[in-house]
């Protein structure tokens, strides 16, 4: 006489070895059986007693376990347990790429909002340009050691975090001083669209440091994306212009001397990854809160910007002498105070809006920078440059007049595009047998 019933398992683990292994048999000699193991019993046929039997609780879990009754006589057991397959926790890099998805796309929308309000922010302050780079850097010193000091209290921020190594900061702050400064001289001499085609070597340099200084290693894909993004860039930025006549007349020290400020400014970035990744290790897995990193950094860079002012002012034909009589202006202009202020309409709310901006924008950087790496964050901010010129191109506040765009544009932002999604692209994992 036989008969199947279906048993429910509930448990993680059992004592005896061979219950880990799948699909054998296991037999259970009636009132001997293993005290660990609980049959939960179903009635399947009108022969089944009313009460089942149970035995002691059970430790491990499956599914579909059939039992057949040999003889009335024989009390022998035979089980055959068929197990699914475990399944595989998440991948710990899925909610990871979501964030770094969502942190870029919001960096994106944050650089090309500072992009264009850093425009409109120039149009009231188009006379004090200076004054208003100078107020910036030494304004963001104040609200980051502000933000920094309030986490501190919260205990966000701890002790461990503020005693990492201040080197770095100072590196940080110099490089990206003599950036400004290397940038703002050769700006100076370079006709307008040059500029940003210049500016898109930082990708390049970036990679060449990471690589050099980090030790990080590309794919042929990544190396690929990263050239097609700057070719795209470099077309949707020198759309309409006469880039064979771009350079005429201008000596070759300048382009130089911008391309070395991109690579100041690139190597700012990378110290700034490798601070994030040295102070994981030193902090026992834990991450280093973005205002340590934006509050020193900034403190630095202002402290060796004012080493660098008389050569800032005089590279922005303000002689140093009469320095303190043009900021006096600016402040005026800024906040739109005076009889004899004539042409500050816009201010101060759209300088205040630009700041705020740009503010929001490092930190989602930094963010990102945290989260992926330089190269990926550098890739992000490329996407914004085409968006930002289209968005420039529409009809603005304080900015009326339009401006088309040729059909090199759309070109260049398509391969910019596909550069992008060429860059990551993700590589097959190796499975390990």
């Amino acid at each position: 006489m036989g008969f199947s019933i279906t048993s429910s398992f509930h448990a993680i683990s059992l004592q005896h070895p061979l219950l880990h292994l799948r699909s054998h048999k296991y037999i259970l000699n009636g009132s001997n059986s293993h005290p660990l193991i609980s049959l939960s019993l179903r009635r399947h046929s009108h022969h089944l007693p009313s009460k089942s039997p149970s035995i002691n609780n059970s430790n491990f879990t499956h599914k579909n376990t059939n039992i057949v009754r040999n003889s009335s006589r024989n009390s022998n057991l035979t089980v055959r347990l068929s197990t699914s397959k475990t399944p595989q926790a998440p991948s710990p890099s899925s909610p990871n790429r979501q964030l770094i998805i969502i942190t870029s796309a919001v960096t994106v929308t944050l650089a090309v909002a500072n992009r264009v309000l850093y425009k409109l922010a120039l149009v009231p302050m188009k006379q004090y340009p200076f004054f208003l780079a100078q107020l910036t850097t030494f304004g963001y010193v104040v609200i980051y050691f502000s933000i920094l000091y309030t986490r501190y209290r919260m205990g966000i921020v701890s002790d461990e975090m503020i005693g990492v190594p201040k080197s770095r900061f100072m590196a940080i702050g110099i490089l990206e001083a003599l950036g400004a400064a290397s940038g703002m001289a050769s700006a100076a001499m370079l006709p307008g669209p040059a500029i940003p085609i210049l500016n898109q070597t930082f990708l390049v340099w970036q990679l060449a440091l990471s690589a050099c200084l980090l030790g990080k290693k590309y794919s042929l894909n990544q190396i690929a994306g990263c050239l097609l993004v700057a070719t795209g860039v470099v077309l949707a930025v020198a759309s309409g212009s006469n880039a064979g006549q771009m350079l005429s007349g201008v000596e070759f020290v300048w382009p130089a001397i911008m391309i070395a400020s991109c690579a100041f400014q690139a190597g700012a970035s990378i110290i700034k990854e490798f601070v994030f990744v040295d102070a994981k290790k030193r902090l026992k897995g834990k991450s280093l809160d973005i205002f340590v990193v934006n509050s020193f950094g900034s403190g630095f860079q202002a402290l060796f910007v004012l080493f660098f002012l008389p050569l800032l002012s005089n590279l922005k034909g303000i002689p140093f002498a009469e320095l303190p009589s043009y900021l006096k202006s600016g402040v005026g202009c800024f906040l739109n105070m005076g009889r004899t202020t004539t042409g500050c309409d816009g201010a101060p709310l759209l300088p205040l809006l630009y700041m705020s901006t740009n503010m929001a924008f490092n930190i989602s950087v930094l963010s990102l920078l945290k989260i992926s790496s330089a190269v990926v964050a550098s890739l992000v901010v490329m996407l914004s440059v085409p968006l930002s010129i289209y968005a420039l191109s529409l009809p603005l506040p304080y900015l009326p007049d339009g401006m088309s765009l040729s059909p090199f544009f759309l070109f260049g932002s398509l391969i910019l595009v596909l550069g992008l999604i060429i860059y990551n692209i993700p590589q097959p994992v190796k499975q390990s047998s």
